[in-house]
């Protein structure tokens, strides 16, 4: 047993038959000035001894709970008379055992003395629960099709540093597993909308167990750390969504703030084995969070914020989050691969290739499923050599086949390569591994243009947004697809959709360009044209603008052609 449990065992022993108050048990397990979550600690070391003897807290055996109150011994205990203290000056008695207390002994007598008392009868007590432990306890598994949700870290420091970054820290561990799955943030997002809550609402274990109901997943993972003095204690359970029982916990004390990310590893190693992931894999796919990541929590702390803004596709607002992350930490690989993703969602190739090719260079800094994504993104989008693009992808999506991220990237790759229908193919698979996810809707749509199957384009716009997802590429692409079949409302109610938002409307205004200059109106065109120049420009987006001002200059000068 670990400490506290083990002290909650001996303090019950000191007392059997009696109640032993939770505010006694509290001023013997902390310090007075100690910061910590006394109710949530105590009932985790009172379940972690019950969870030790065999016990249940609806049926005991041992420990009686007084509700509110505090913990009573149950069981007989045996004791001699002249092997006895167990605290100075204390007397107990029951009709197994009657033990008198000699104030004269040395300090080196009365602390062997103690623990020649406490361990016959706290032996005897494991011996004869240790079946039943074993029968009772045994631990249910996930399985490879189970999907869980992260709920928010709880942080009970008072220390604002932890917030949002130690969920980040527990996603980017598990992502690394082959095995466990878990529910996106955008699926998230969605749900919450569903359940009429805000896209970023905190997930409480409340409705972070209603999240995994409603999206048939498996298991809650919860998260908490509390500060003793100067060291952290981190927590992670899983628990069934449906049935409330817990089906796995850990829990790792860290000396001080600078090795919080060391406990959280070993947390979630622990916790992937116990939920029923080969060792040999939580071995092979382990790499530490600070090597994974960055050692810097505020690092970690902006990375995390950058990601929360691009899981609602506001590619433009994560950008400073990210420029943030790099500055705290130089060699942060995967911040430059995340900004590299949001430089080329915005236009701004240039950019997105010299932050992919910074991450390329730091690869061998994270872990490997990270490694996938910097490699297949830096040979997509730096050096355009697709068929690397293509190995790099297939390899990802052979090692981890229920990650979403490799197939909607992987379905433009073959695009990119004119096999039509193996990208619609990844952009079916890609929804059905994340069916909240707005970039596989569009990975769809295009393939069915490619493939002149216009109808089902449509058909697909309109399931994305029945089920209200959004993105900008879910505009775009209607757009087009709204040029193709010569419908003027639709392409204006994007335009319309678009106005005002950064990074977006150029985009729409370019496209509406490009619609008068096919109708032969080159002024018109000319005119969009530089306003989509200015929306880049007071978007900070100066490569698209750039190119936005040679387009304006080539209808100008087709205008003025005789």
């Amino acid at each position: 047993m670990q400490d506290q449990p083990l002290q909650v065992l001996i303090m019950l022993l000191e007392h059997p038959g009696e109640m032993v108050t939770r505010e006694e048990l509290q001023r013997r397990l902390w310090p007075a000035d100690t910061f910590v979550d006394f109710d949530h600690s105590l009932n985790s070391a009172v379940k972690k001894l019950r969870e030790a003897l065999g016990d249940q807290a609806e049926n005991p055996r041992f420990i009686e709970t007084l509700h509110r109150r505090g913990y009573r011994f149950i069981a007989p205990v045996e004791g001699q008379s002249d092997a006895a203290e167990i605290r100075h000056g204390s007397r107990w008695n029951t009709d197994s055992a009657r033990v008198r207390v000699s104030a004269e002994l040395g300090a080196a007598t009365r602390i062997a003395k103690r623990w020649k008392a406490i361990v016959p009868a706290a032996l005897t007590v494991l011996v004869l629960s240790v079946g039943g432990y074993f029968y009772f306890h045994r631990a249910p598994k996930l399985t490879e099709k189970d999907t869980i949700v992260l709920a928010d870290f709880a942080n009970n420091t008072g220390d604002a540093v932890f917030d949002g970054t130690l969920r980040q820290g527990l996603s980017v561990q598990l992502e690394q597993s082959p095995f466990l799955s878990i529910v996106s943030d955008q699926q998230i997002r969605q749900t919450l909308q569903m359940m009429s809550q805000k896209p970023d609402e905190k997930l409480t274990p409340e409705i972070a167990r209603e999240i995994c109901q409603r999206t048939a997943s498996a298991a809650v993972l919860y998260g908490s750390i509390a500060q003793i003095g100067t060291q952290y204690l981190l927590t992670v359970k899983a628990v069934n969504c449906v049935s409330g029982e817990t089906l796995a916990s850990t829990e790792a004390q860290a000396n001080d703030k600078n090795h919080v990310f060391d406990a959280l590893g070993k947390t979630v190693s622990e916790i992937r084995n116990k939920l029923g992931e080969s060792l040999s894999t939580v071995k092979k796919f382990n790499t530490p969070l600070e090597q994974a990541t960055t050692p810097s929590l505020e690092a970690l702390q902006a990375y995390s914020l950058g990601r929360q803004a691009s899981a609602g596709s506001d590619w433009a607002a994560a950008v400073p989050f990210l420029q943030r992350a790099i500055r705290l930490d130089p060699n942060f690989a995967m911040a430059y691969a995340r900004l590299g993703t949001m430089y080329s969602n915005l236009g701004e190739g240039t950019l997105g290739a010299e932050n992919t090719r910074k991450a390329y260079e730091l690869r061998d800094r994270v872990s490997e499923e990270e490694k996938f994504y910097i490699e297949s993104h830096y040979y997509q989008n730096v050096t355009g050599d697709l068929e690397k693009a293509r190995q790099s992808y297939q390899l990802w999506t052979e090692t981890y086949p229920r990650d979403w991220q490799p197939r909607p990237p992987f379905s433009t790759v073959y695009s990119g390569i004119g096999e039509y229908d193996k990208a619609l193919a990844e952009a079916r698979e890609a929804l059905r591994l994340d069916p909240a996810r707005g970039l596989s809707y569009s990975c769809l749509v295009s393939a069915y243009v490619y493939l002149n199957r216009l109808d089902e384009a449509r058909s697909a716009v309109e399931e994305a947004q029945a089920k209200k997802l959004d993105s900008p590429n879910l505009h775009f692409l209607p757009y087009q697809l709204s040029f193709l079949q010569n419908d003027a409302a639709g392409m204006a109610q994007q335009v319309a959709w678009a106005a005002g938002k950064p990074g977006v409307e150029d985009v729409l205004l370019s496209f509406e360009a490009d619609t008068a200059a096919y109708a032969g109106r080159l002024g018109k065109a000319g005119e969009l044209t530089r306003r989509a120049a200015a929306s880049a420009e007071r978007a900070e987006e100066q490569e698209v603008a750039a190119g936005y001002e040679i387009d304006a200059a080539m209808w100008e000068a087709y205008t003025a052609m005789p």
